[in-house]
């Protein structure tokens, strides 16, 4: 078969990976890929962006299956052009890709079908937005309603701070369009958790639960980012949690895409807050998550492609898929000044490592990779405990180096839920 992995994050090269070593696969076109793909077997970079360019290489070069990495493209329709012209592309189409495109349509949508969820409201206009914090308790969660790349979502802690919020968003529009319109909602105490799901649209099977740590700085401080590590399976999710999510809000989700009749063949992915008085959805994402795909995929025992295809033939409901009974733990070493502006053309040098390092924003150089984004690579270990995991993942780092290179230090640590 002849792949076609659409996107140049480290989840992409993780995406990359993971199906080149399939049997049925004899090679993976990486459009844009990075410098990462650029070194991995069976894997070769295209410098194409645009839908009609990917739609012309695939019918050109007879692309047996198209597999979308970034929401982007599922937004704007590529999952509904490629099937047009009748190409097999693993993704969701346009309308129920708004899942992840539109916060106040998926904030909506859990309501409509019963999805355990924080309250909200939203708005456009900033006046009554502003009027409305007035009769808030702080903290406030404040969204962006469009793709804002991993940072449209900010935690006040009090009126000040959600007064600004609402004004970069909304007037300044730091997000071009993406916050003209916001959702204010409900700030949950608890832990995060990343349930990676696959759907043919009869049946949505989770994968392995995963952790994300979101904030910049240890302890879970400072500005929120594209995901500065993450750990599976999520030590929080228990089997009480895991039938909470089954009940209130997987089989639910299940429905609402079933009654709205949403052409859904893809990943969707539940971001769920585990909190003492129970678990919520916080937010759909319609593809995989960066870095839980550096994560769960090392330690998924199912060939994917032949899982993908399984969604695509609607064959979901009789198949199974497996995960190894290990642990995995990822550590991104980030670009220094990041989520703020960082350098870039910074040479990187990988050394022996025991685990994988996945390329995020790295790109070819001449003979060498060299940094080009702000979260730069990722460090990926298992082990047969989460901290043999953990503590592996650390010690593959000190084999990797470029200038300036950032890391939390606390990935997978377990805290108390508040």
């Amino acid at each position: 078969m002849k792949l076609l992995i659409i996107g140049n994050g480290g989840r992409e090269h993780a995406i990359a990976w993971k199906v080149a070593q399939s049997p049925l696969v004899e090679i993976v076109y990486c459009a844009p890929g990075n410098g990462g793909t650029h070194v991995e077997d069976k894997c070769k970079n295209i410098k194409i962006y645009t839908t009609d360019e990917l739609l012309d290489f695939a019918k050109k070069e007879e692309i047996d299956l198209t597999i979308v990495g970034p929401e982007a493209n599922l937004v704007v329709g590529i999952v509904d052009a490629f099937k047009a012209e009748g190409l097999k592309i693993f993704g969701p189409a346009k309308g129920a890709a708004r899942l992840e495109g539109s916060k106040s349509y998926s904030k909506d949508f859990m309501k409509k079908y019963g999805v355990r969820t924080a309250a909200y409201e939203v708005f456009e206009e900033i006046e009554t937005a502003i009027g409305y914090l007035k009769t808030c308790e702080f903290p406030i969660v404040i969204k962006a309603d469009g793709l804002a790349a991993g940072k449209g979502v900010v935690i006040s802690q009090s009126f000040a701070e959600a007064e600004n919020t609402l004004k970069e968003f909304m007037v300044v529009d730091i997000f071009q369009g993406s916050g003209k319109k916001v959702v204010i909602e409900e700030f949950l105490d608890g832990v995060e958790a990343s349930i990676l799901s696959i759907t043919d649209g009869k049946v949505i099977i989770p994968f392995l639960s995963s952790k994300d740590h979101k904030c910049i700085f240890d302890g879970d401080l400072g500005p929120n980012t594209g995901g500065m590590g993450a750990v599976a399976p999520n030590p929080y999710c228990n089997e009480e949690v895991l039938k909470v999510f089954n009940d209130e809000i997987l089989t639910a989700t299940l429905r609402g895409i079933q009654e709205e009749n949403m052409d859904y063949c893809g990943i969707i992915f539940f971001g769920i807050m585990i909190t003492k008085k129970g678990t919520y959805l916080l937010e759909y994402n319609v593809r995989m998550g960066d870095p839980e795909t550096q994560v769960v995929l090392p330690l998924m025992e199912n060939d994917f492609v032949e899982l993908i295809l399984a969604a695509i033939d609607g064959k979901l409901s009789e198949t199974k898929v497996t995960f190894k009974a290990r642990n995995a733990c990822c550590v991104v070493g980030a670009s220094m000044g990041y989520p703020a502006p960082y350098p870039t053309g910074l040479p990187i040098t990988i050394g022996e490592v025991s685990g994988k390092v996945f390329i995020a924003g790295g790109e070819i150089k001449g003979e060498e990779i060299v940094t080009s984004g702000g979260r730069v690579l990722t460090t990926v270990a298992l082990g047969e405990t989460l901290q043999e995991a953990i503590d592996k993942a650390y010690k593959d780092l000190k084999h990797v180096h470029f200038e300036g290179m950032y890391f939390r230090k606390d990935i997978g640590k377990i805290k108390e839920l508040p």
